[in-house]
């Protein structure tokens, strides 16, 4: 009797390593999992960084022609239809990235549309997941995309024309003075932008232009 009970210890001990060899593989296979969530959360987290950033920096660098726009008759539905948007945009976007120790890959990609612009932009994390029980983590870098929007949140009225009639056309040699406009914004907000003496862009802009994330 005694023979066999050291027998059955015997074969159970190969049995018991096997067990704790599995869970700590799973142990070390989780904790994979979980680094490489991480490098994916930051991924995630530098592209949003960085698209917004490009929108903002879009934002701002509008200002001239919009308010130049106002000057002319008719010079916003000009604006809304055939503004753009130069690259130093795409440069403050890499700059955030890099704040969140990753880099813009292939550029920003710009969408436009009337009142709406979007910029999606993607990055890849300069570090890697790291050393795991999984093969090839290593060399693993995380990427993610975001898209950021500016979007137009105004509607606009020109100067009111006078009573009893059209305004008198002026002549030829006549300068013509334009008109405070008035903006209505999300239905909360109502202003006059004076062309001549407008506030300040970083106080107009963050008014009538709305930056926000969407999904991709």
């Amino acid at each position: 009797m005694i023979g066999r009970h050291r027998s059955d210890q015997g074969q159970a001990f190969p049995i018991y390593i096997a067990m704790v060899a599995g869970l700590l593989f799973l142990a070390f296979a989780f904790f994979a999992v979980g680094k490489a969530s991480v490098t994916r959360n930051g991924a995630q987290g530098a592209a949003d960084a960085a698209a917004l950033a490009a929108a903002q920096q879009a934002r701002d660098e509008i200002g001239p022609a919009f308010l130049g726009a106002l000057l002319l008759p008719g010079g916003l539905n000009d604006f809304f239809g055939d503004h753009y948007i130069s690259g130093e945009p795409c440069n403050q976007a890499q700059r955030f990235a890099a704040n969140n120790r990753a880099d813009v890959v292939g550029g920003c990609a710009w969408s436009s549309g009337f009142q709406r612009d979007e910029v999606t932009v993607r990055v890849k994390t300069r570090n890697t997941v790291g050393d795991t029980v999984i093969p090839g983590t290593e060399t693993k870098h995380a990427t993610a995309t975001a898209t950021a929007v500016i979007e137009f949140r105004c509607i606009w009225k020109p100067a009111e024309e006078p009573e009893g009639g059209t305004t008198p056309q002026p002549d030829e040699d006549e300068e013509v003075t334009p008109a405070p406009i008035t903006f209505d914004c999300d239905g909360r907000n109502h202003f006059d932008i004076d062309p001549l003496d407008p506030d300040p862009w970083s106080e107009l802009g963050k008014a009538l232009f709305a930056v926000h994330l969407i999904d991709d």
